[in-house]
């Protein structure tokens, strides 16, 4: 645990790529089986520790400090792991640290009556660095910035194998991953997986920047265009032995969508595709707010199956009768696409249109005004591309339509996490509307990103000195200054105090001389959200 502990801290003390990498490769070559695969769940977050939860640590911790003095420390430090990690009392230590693999073991197999003691005794056999990771364990994700692509980038050095190998078997395996670092280290045989139905990493598109377009306007006739749908990349993989679809991450979400995993299983198809899932009403593509009621549900509803059936909008066949079609030109595997659509006629299985465009204008004025609202944009295939993994320059562009904007008053602000963690950077903020008492602000959109380090540093002294009231470890400040808000769609929301939500908000300047008084009226927003809204009809 301690030497867990202490590759967090370093990881979070060192902001560059490269150092990262070598940390994480240096622990998992000096590092034992089963504290090395633990590790590695906890630094990605799917590390599962049923009963632990943030509740039982605050409670815990006002047993064993002032509860006076943890409030105080933890609406100023705004971190509750670092806030209990550095109060807890130094005690004599009795016992060794112990194992990162006996912390898991012992906290997952704690009833939860019992956990509040384990915990305590797990945490005074540690020093305040231990605590902390012990903590953060407990608590969701380090948030140290260690990313799924940074381990599988590791895990493929240490092995010597081509990291695409490693995305392709991630998916099937579970932690403590110890089958896994066998092979890579020879020890052992590869991971069984089954092939058919095997996650096949994502080829993706590069922003199109200005500077590309005279060579995509000398080239017209090499590219394959398609609209840039809003839903959620999604491959499906199908085969007599079942029915698997993956995330963009890799992630399996099958049981979320048994509608589609039913309906394409009982076709006689083999065949791996990737494309948009979105969902699909007699043969309408729905918003992103429609598909927002499938996501990240436990249970699925029969009304909810009935209400927001989903389907895919295909792309690209990656697989057919178990043949890898990916290393083919993409018109060729278009082509195939569409002869097996035609030949099945799903109506949850939907062809993404390709369009026609003899112009650089052409492109520009159907990337500025798609037909519906579920559009981001464009997406520009080289005919002659085969499908590779990863984000390949030249190949694939994208080319979004530009966002919506809206000029909102900051209204609270919040500490971020890893090396924002000292600094107020999650931010809220509000449009004007009509009151009981005349005009007030309602929150309309969260925002933490699109700003540089300095302005950060100004931001964060701003929000203390114009602090007018806390509520743990948000601020609310004076609703003065203003941001102009950048977002890719708008859409109604029932959580939301305001009825809305904003897709994808983000800084795209302050607007430190921007009278309040003249920032944007939610009235605004609502007329662009039915003008949208009848778009789709």
């Amino acid at each position: 645990m301690q030497r867990f502990a202490e590759l967090l801290e370093r990881l979070l003390h060192s902001p560059q790529r490269t150092a990262k990498r070598a940390l994480l490769s240096a622990y998992l070559r000096s590092t034992p089986d089963p504290d090395r695969g633990w590790a590695l769940a906890a630094l990605l977050g799917t590390l599962r520790l049923p009963h632990a939860k943030p509740a039982l640590v605050r409670a815990l911790a006002v047993t064993r400090t002032d509860p006076v003095l943890f409030a105080w420390s933890y609406d100023y430090v705004g971190d509750l792991a670092e806030t209990v990690a550095l109060l807890w009392p130094e005690g004599e230590r009795r016992a060794s640290p112990p194992p990162l693999a006996e912390v898991v073991d012992r906290l997952t197999r704690t009833p939860k009556a019992e956990l509040p003691a384990v915990l305590g005794e797990l945490l005074d056999r540690l020093d305040a660095t231990g605590r902390w990771a012990l903590l953060k364990l407990l608590t969701g994700a380090p948030r140290v910035g260690v990313s799924v692509g940074l381990v599988r980038e590791v895990l493929a050095e240490l092995g010597a194998v081509d990291p695409v190998r490693i995305e392709e078997l991630w998916h099937a395996q579970a932690p403590p991953y110890e089958a896994l670092f066998a092979w890579l280290e020879g020890k052992g045989p590869q991971p069984g997986t089954e092939e058919a139905l095997a996650f096949r990493p994502f080829m993706l598109a590069h922003p199109l920047e200005p500077e590309d377009h005279p060579a995509i306007a000398d080239t017209l006739d090499a590219w394959a265009v398609e609209w840039k749908w809003d839903g959620i990349r999604a491959q499906l993989a199908i085969s007599p032995k079942g029915v698997r679809l993956y995330a963009r991450s890799g992630e399996e979400i099958t049981a979320g969508f048994p509608d589609l995993v039913q309906t394409v299983h009982a076709l006689d198809l083999r065949a791996v595709l990737d494309g948009e899932l979105v969902v699909v009403r007699a043969g309408t593509i729905g918003s992103f707010n429609d598909l927002q009621q499938r996501l990240n549900r436990k249970q699925i509803s029969p009304r909810l199956l009935a209400d927001y059936p989903v389907g895919l909008l295909v792309y690209d066949l990656l697989a057919e009768d178990e043949v890898d079609l990916r290393p083919l030109p993409f018109v060729d595997r278009r082509a195939r696409l569409d002869a097996l659509l035609a030949r099945f006629s799903c109506p949850r299985l939907l062809p993404s249109p390709l369009l026609s465009a003899h112009s650089l204008a052409e492109l520009e004025a159907l990337r500025r005004a798609p037909p519906h609202p579920a559009i981001e944009g464009l997406v520009l295939k080289h005919k002659a591309s085969p499908y590779r993994a990863g984000r390949i320059k030249g190949l694939w562009w994208k080319w979004k339509r530009d966002p919506f904007t809206a000029d909102l008053v900051l209204l609270y602000a919040q500490r971020g996490h890893g090396k924002r963690s000292s600094f107020y950077s999650d931010y809220t903020f509000g449009a004007w509307r009509e009151g009981p008492q005349g005009l007030e602000l309602v929150p309309v959109a969260k925002a933490y990103s699109g700003y540089t380090d300095e302005e950060l540093v100004r931001l964060d002294r701003w929000i203390r000195a114009h602090t007018i009231a806390r509520f743990g470890p948000v601020r609310a400040v004076e609703p003065v200054l203003v941001f102009e808000i950048g977002f890719e769609g708008i859409q109604r929301s029932t959580r939301h105090k305001s009825g809305i939500a904003l897709r994808f908000p983000r800084v795209l300047r302050i607007r430190w001389d921007k009278p309040a008084a003249e920032a944007d009226r939610l009235d605004a927003l609502e007329a662009l959200l039915e003008a949208r809204e009848r778009a789709a009809v």
